[in-house]
């Protein structure tokens, strides 16, 4: 009995250690998806020849392949990934292993057909394609921690593993399973604590008839029109994605070492997932970003993805995919990046915090829907221009990568971004345009050189630790939320807040009460009315723009209290009411836009408040010179300075004196420096 009991506080302890170990990334890792099982002809030699010769450091490998580790049921076969991790570690590369659950063998789908996910309306997922499963059916779950527990059997103590990736770009894609459903029923009836009472009168369910008497009377999604039911599903969907996986995390930290990490890549579209949650047990989640290349490189795609999950882990973060070549499925994408520019990305993930950049993927596909996705290699699996500018780019990691790795960041400012709002707009559009456009926002500060975070809002509503905020139509809230905004800005705070903000509550109804309900007094004003509006000027052009259309689609007739009018529109009838306002409230200030503004109309308002704020001064760069800033792990601040464009730029370095870290230069503050090109300069300042 002693030893069974010792045995099991053993086991105990292993799995709190497992789950609290901590992997160190003592420089950045640089390296590609790979897969050999994938390859036309026997290579694995002569591609670890080249990833040596390359500099490659790292790669994932094994998350899209459970019918070659599973042919048929329980017929495991490892040997041909065992040689392939040996090779890797013999040579020095590090292996993250991905757990093959997104992509399903032909033998599951033939002999359990309940797995396959089904849709809205009688549609259904069909076997030929990726990610076609219900991820909660219970035969789909018992199929998948037997093979999840075989790989961590065989791999967990393999030395070459540095880590693993838990399934694939998980979302709930549409799953509407019959089991689903239940499982939102049995969700709703928790949250209402079995009251169908509140229900009925939360949701306003006796509209149109549709109150129920019974749980068994609670209808599918397929025909469902109540915003309030539409909202509560998608918080459904990302609660689902959070469990999966977390039910992976849990069985990959019982075989997982001390030394080793567990991920998930994400895509960076993020309504569809609760980050928090999500990333609850992952050290280093991860993301995959893909971009504009060519003339359309500006860096800001790579930073909004890292503003958010950076913000989101509350910690560094890595890349496990991202483009090299042309992207596509199908061949009419073909933008291959010009020269530098490749090596330039990779320096902006690191700039917004990434420990580690891996490309999908190593080799371009001969065959497949991705044929045309292109890797490292093309499809002739030799050496190329993009294979040298890798290796450029490795070659000076490997030198200052240790003043590069765990970059820390302390941003004066953050978007506020709302899932239950973007779900909410999409249900009730006022717009053709983007209803939730948060992208716009992030523009207006990383093209102004104003760094931020991204919050999620729907959970977090501490914001003490910024100066500024900037908040998309925040359509959709708690009373907690909005008074914390209004917290926010009596203690000293500057907000850039959107038109709709505050308009219904947490179930997607509209509060009975003067818009914009409990942000009425941080905002000194209220409305009643509203209106859909064409293209219109401001009156006087107050922030002196150009453009004729700086305002559009919306406008909220505000009725002033305490608030000062910074806008008007030009109109005889709309001009009546001030579309932009302006609130000294206690100690800080709030900024409204009751209407949709232009991108320059918005970077004209953002960078007012910045500079009241002094989150920014007036003589930063501007596009097309981007500055990232961190601290590293000596505690010394690092500066990236990009230069966007296919021209050289002269500017002034406006800092103190510090060590440029790749030519090995000293740059004192007010040295004239050019930077070339797609070209980047990297300051550690002394």
């Amino acid at each position: 009995m002693k030893t069974k009991l010792s045995l099991i506080l053993w086991l105990a302890f292993l799995a709190v250690s497992h789950v609290n170990a901590q992997y160190t990334f003592e420089k950045p890792l640089y390296g590609a998806a790979y897969y050999h099982e994938y390859m036309p002809y026997e290579r694995l030699d002569e591609d670890i020849r080249l990833m040596k010769n390359a500099g490659l450091t790292v790669v994932r490998v094994g998350e899209s392949t459970w019918g070659v580790f599973e042919p048929q049921e329980g017929v495991f076969e490892f040997e041909w990934m065992d040689r392939i991790i040996d090779k890797m570690h013999q040579a020095g590369i590090k292996v993250i292993l991905g757990t093959p659950t997104y992509s399903i063998p032909a033998w599951l789908a033939y002999k359990h057909p309940e797995v396959l996910a089904e849709h809205q309306r009688g549609n259904k997922a069909y076997y030929g394609i990726r990610q076609n499963i219900d991820f909660t059916n219970p035969t789909f779950k018992y199929y998948s921690e037997r093979i999840i527990r075989k790989l961590m059997e065989r791999y967990a103590q393999h030395p070459g593993v540095i880590g693993y990736q838990v399934d694939n770009e998980t979302e709930a894609r549409g799953v509407n399973n019959r089991d689903y459903f239940i499982g939102f029923r049995n969700y709703i009836k928790s949250r209402f604590n079995n009251d169908l009472d509140l229900l009925t009168k939360e949701w306003g369910m006796n509209y149109w008839g549709m109150n129920i008497n019974t749980w068994e009377e609670f209808y599918v999604r397929d025909g469902v029109t109540n915003p309030s039911y539409k909202n509560e599903w998608e918080r459904y969907n990302r609660k689902q994605v959070a469990d999966f996986l977390n039910w992976q995390c849990d069985i990959v930290n019982e075989y997982k070492r001390k030394d080793q990490f567990v991920t998930h890549c994400f895509m960076p579209d993020f309504q569809n997932i609760d980050q928090v949650e999500s990333f609850r047990q992952m050290q280093y989640p991860a993301i995959n970003v893909y971009h504009d290349v060519q003339d359309k490189q500006d860096g800001q795609r790579i930073a909004y993805a890292g503003d958010f999950v950076r913000t989101v882990a509350g910690n560094n973060y890595i890349v496990m995919e991202t483009n090299a070549q042309g992207i596509g499925w199908d061949a009419r994408g073909q933008y291959p990046p010009y020269d530098k520019q490749l090596r330039q990305n990779v320096y902006g993930h690191y700039a917004s915090g990434a420990n580690m950049v891996e490309y999908w993927h190593w080799s371009t596909l001969h065959y497949g829907q991705e044929t045309y996705w292109r890797g490292v290699l093309g499809h002739d699996l030799q050496p190329n221009r993009i294979y040298n500018e890798f290796k450029t780019t490795a070659e000076e990691l490997k030198k200052i990568g240790n003043s590069l790795v765990d970059l820390k960041k302390k941003n004066k400012a953050a978007i506020l971004y709302s899932h239950d709002s973007y779900h909410a707009l999409s249900f009730m559009p006022y717009t053709y345009k983007s209803n939730y456009p948060i992208d716009m926002v992030h523009k207006a500060l990383y093209f102004q050189n104003i760094e931020t975070d991204i919050v999620p809002c729907d959970k977090v509503t501490d914001f003490s630790q910024y100066d500024m905020l900037v908040i998309p139509p925040l359509y959709v809230a708690t009373d907690e939320l909005l008074l914390a905004i209004d917290q926010f800005v009596n203690d000293g705070g500057h907000v850039v807040m959107m038109h709709k903000s505050g308009y219904c509550n947490e179930h997607s109804a509209v509060r009975a009460t003067y818009a914009p309900g409990p942000l009425r007094k941080a905002c000194g004003f209220y409305y009643q009315e509203y209106s859909t509006i064409g293209g219109m000027s401001l009156k006087n052009n107050p922030f002196q723009l150009d453009n004729w259309d700086q305002i559009s689609d919306w406008y909220e007739f505000l009725i002033t209290e305490t608030a000062t009018p910074l806008a008007y529109a030009e109109h005889d009838f709309f001009g009546k009411w001030p579309v932009i306002t302006e609130n000294n409230y206690g100690k800080g200030k709030l900024t409204y836009i009751g209407t949709y503004p232009s991108q320059k109309l918005l970077d004209a308002i953002v960078k007012k408040v910045a500079l009241e704020a002094k989150v920014i001064s007036s003589d930063s760069y501007t596009f097309p010179i981007i500055q990232r800033s961190g601290t590293n792990k000596q505690g010394k601040t690092v500066r990236y300075i990009f230069n966007y464009s296919g021209e050289s730029k002269d500017l002034v370095y406006k800092h103190p004196q510090a060590k440029e870290l790749i030519s090995g230069k000293t740059v004192k503050e007010n040295d004239n420096l050019t930077l070339g090109a797609w070209d980047v300069l990297i300051m550690e300042e002394r």
